[in-house]
């Protein structure tokens, strides 16, 4: 019988398991300090628990994660690029990000991508499996020792789509924001989607306190089609329609994603375009310098045009930024990284 994953367990299902055993209530609290405070690899590492409890742990329980491949140091901006393997042999990839204000990681919660989308590396090779909520913390905890500081927000912008591994990803974050583990508050953590409108409908009701951020890359569906496969099932009326409700529903701004491709989605037209269906909406632009991918045709929009977009998003109202390229000497692109190790 496979082993349970100890470290996806909640305070609650440790309990439960402790009550199992026939041990005290009280050990929940040890082991869960054990593995998200003090983040330890090993049921030896657990000094306070007896002997007689660490064997038994270690014969029906496992302390789920990853192992370190590869980690690369942009020489441009201090980024630091990982890539990952996992208990089958898969490998991910993620990326912590150095800012004045603290320590984010980019977290993959997928092995690949099923999502299909045209400028993006994590989808050329489809998805092999969904992420535990162990091994998305795994990425954290083992970053944030060969960083040697405290990991301060994590955006789920690595591999994968957050909502298509819906439990296992609120599982991570209940798990990351627990006060007796990392503490971290959720106002610090960032979930992108694709556009499942379904389940940003789930997650509006578990009202969280993070921010949603929604790859739109395109101000109409006929664009949005050409680029993103997803957009086929969920039409940006239908979308735009989510992002309101799920802005009202938790009070919460939405963000806008968009990957500026020259010739593709970058003109005056879509600029103007999508700061009118954006007017009135509690939300902000998020605007990204295309990170090339040698497999794709695309190419990205010139810093010229970038700034125009902007300026012509924020004359209708809308506040727009420019997200500010990492680590692009270091593959710091999604799935790029993967794939150079997948084709070795």
């Amino acid at each position: 019988m496979e082993k349970q994953d100890i470290k996806s367990m909640t305070l609650g299902e440790l309990q439960a398991l402790m009550a199992q055993m026939g041990e005290a209530k009280f050990r929940a609290k040890q082991i869960f300090g054990w593995l998200h405070e003090k983040q330890v690899s090993s049921f030896s590492e657990m000094t306070n628990l007896s002997q007689a409890l660490r064997t038994k742990l270690e014969a029906e329980t496992k302390i789920g994660g990853v192992t370190m491949v590869e980690r690369l140091l942009s020489r441009e901006d201090g980024t630091r690029k990982y890539l990952f393997a996992l208990e089958n042999g898969s490998v991910i990839e993620s990326v912590l990000m150095q800012y004045d204000y603290g320590n984010t990681v980019c977290v993959s919660t997928q092995a690949g991508c099923r999502m299909g989308c045209r400028f993006c590396a994590s989808t050329l090779d489809g998805v092999e499996r969904s992420l535990t909520a162990s091994e998305m913390l795994s990425q954290v905890y083992e970053i944030q020792k060969d960083l040697g500081r405290r990991i301060s927000g994590v955006v789920l912008m690595g591999s994968g789509e957050p909502l298509d591994n819906y439990e296992n990803v609120l599982r991570f974050l209940r798990l990351l924001n627990d006060p007796s583990g990392q503490n971290m508050g959720q106002r610090h953590m960032t979930l992108s989607t694709c556009g499942l409108i379904d389940k940003i409908y789930d997650l509006a009701e578990e009202n969280l306190q993070i921010t949603l951020a929604v790859s739109l890359h395109a101000p109409n569906d006929e664009i949005r089609r050409q680029i993103m496969p997803v957009a086929k099932a969920n039409p940006m009326d239908r979308l735009l329609k989510a992002c309101v409700d799920y802005a009202n529903h938790t009070k919460r701004r939405i963000t806008f994603e968009y990957a500026l491709i020259q010739g593709v989605n970058d003109s005056d037209a879509c600029a103007r375009e999508l700061g009118a269906k954006l007017h009135g909406t509690l939300c902000h632009v998020n605007l990204i310098p295309m990170n090339p991918v040698k497999e794709r045709d695309f190419t990205k929009s010139s810093a010229a045009q970038v700034q125009r977009f902007a300026q012509l998003v924020q004359q209708s109202g809308v506040e727009t930024t420019i997200r500010r390229r990492l680590g692009s000497d270091i593959d710091a692109a999604c799935g790029q990284l993967r794939r150079k190790y997948m084709q070795k």
